[in-house]
C-alpha cells in the first residue's frame, strides 16, 4: 500500500481520498479550509499543517485545485509543497490548467530530484466513488509505469498519452466537447418542451437515444433538478474553454463550437449562474426561449 498525500479536498478531491482510503492506502491531506477535511479525518486520513509538511511526509503527492494560479500559490514559498520535495518523490497533478504552466512546474519539481506527472480525470464524483473514472497521464513513461497500479485503484482506465503536459492538453480537448454536448442537449430539450412535450419526457427520450453519451447520462437530469453543490461550475468550465481557445489559436486549429459555448458561459455568468454547475447553461437558454422553470 502506498503512502500518499492529497492537496485539494473539494468535491472531486475528497472523493478521491475516500477511494484511496478504501483501498487501504495511507493518506495525508491538506486543504486551506480545514473544516472540509473533518469527515475524511474521521475516516482515517491524516491532516498536514502545510503543503510542505505533506510533501515531506509522503512518497506520492496528488494535487487537484481550481486552476494554475491556485496550484502556484500552494507550490511556492517556505510552506509550499516544492520545499518538501526530494529525490524519489512524485507529484501527480490533476489540475486542469495551462499546458505551458504544467511544463514549468514539472521543470521545478525535477530540479528537486523528484518527478511529476500530469493526470487529469474524466468523470463525476459518483464515478470516483465507484472507481469508474478514467485518468490520462503525461510524463516520463517509467514514472507512469511506477504510478499505474496506484492510479488503477482510482480508475477503470488509465492511459499514458505522452510526455508532460499532454494529458492536460487531452483533458482540455475533452472538456470542450462536454460543454458543447450540454448546450446541444439543452437546445433539444427546450425545442421539444416548447413544442408541447413534457420536459421529463424529452430528457428521458434523449438520454436513451443515440446521443445519450456517458456524460449526459449523469448530467442530463440536472436540467430537471440542479444540484445544490456544483460538480463543475460555470466559471470552471469557462476557464477550460478559454484554455481550449488559447490552444486552438496557438496550434491554428479552428474551434467554432467552442467559441459559441464560451459565449453561453458568459451569458450564464451574467444571469447570476457562475457558481452553479455548468449544466445551468440550460437555465440561460430557457430564459432566452421564454420557457419557465
Amino acid at each position: 500500500m502506498a503512502n500518499v498525500g492529497y492537496i485539494g479536498l473539494g468535491m472531486m478531491g475528497s472523493n478521491m481520498v475516500g477511494r484511496l482510503l478504501e483501498k487501504g492506502h495511507t493518506v495525508t491531506g491538506y486543504n486551506r479550509t480545514r473544516s472540509k477535511a473533518e469527515a475524511l479525518v474521521a475516516r482515517g486520513m491524516r491532516l498536514a499543517d502545510s503543503p510542505r509538511a505533506l510533501a515531506q511526509s509522503v512518497d506520492v503527492i496528488f494535487s487537484m485545485v481550481t486552476n494554475a494560479s491556485a496550484l502556484e500559490s500552494l507550490a511556492n514559498g517556505p510552506d509550499g509543497f516544492l520545499a518538501g520535495l526530494g529525490p524519489g518523490k512524485i507529484l501527480i497533478d490533476m489540475t486542469t490548467g495551462s499546458p505551458a504552466k504544467c511544463r514549468e512546474l514539472a521543470a521545478r519539481v525535477r530540479e528537486k530530484g523528484a518527478d511529476m506527472a500530469d493526470a487529469p480525470v474524466s468523470g463525476s464524483p459518483g464515478m470516483v466513488q465507484q472507481g469508474k473514472i478514467s485518468i490520462m497521464v503525461g510524463g516520463h513513461r517509467e514514472t507512469f509505469e511506477r504510478l499505474k497500479p496506484l492510479l488503477e485503484d482510482l480508475a477503470v482506465k488509465v492511459t499514458w498519452v505522452g510526455e508532460i503536459s499532454l494529458a492536460v492538453s487531452m483533458k482540455i480537448a475533452m472538456n470542450l466537447s462536454v460543454a458543447v454536448q450540454m448546450i446541444a442537449f439543452s437546445e433539444g430539450v427546450l425545442l421539444a418542451e416548447k413544442s408541447g412535450i413534457a420536459r421529463e419526457t424529452a430528457v428521458d427520450v434523449l438520454m436513451h437515444s443515440a446521443i445519450g453519451s456517458p456524460m449526459l447520462q449523469y448530467r442530463g437530469p440536472f436540467v430537471l433538478n440542479m444540484p445544490a453543490e456544483a460538480w463543475f461550475d460555470v466559471e470552471m468550465m469557462q476557464k477550460d474553454l478559454l484554455l481550449a481557445l488559447e490552444m486552438g489559436r496557438n496550434l491554428e486549429v479552428p474551434l467554432p463550437t467552442t467559441s459559441v459555448a464560451n459565449e453561453y458561459m458568459t451569458a450564464s455568468r451574467a444571469l447570476g449562474l457562475a457558481k452553479k454547475d455548468f449544466a445551468a447553461v440550460f437555465l440561460a437558454l430557457a430564459r432566452m426561449a421564454a420557457v419557465g422553470k
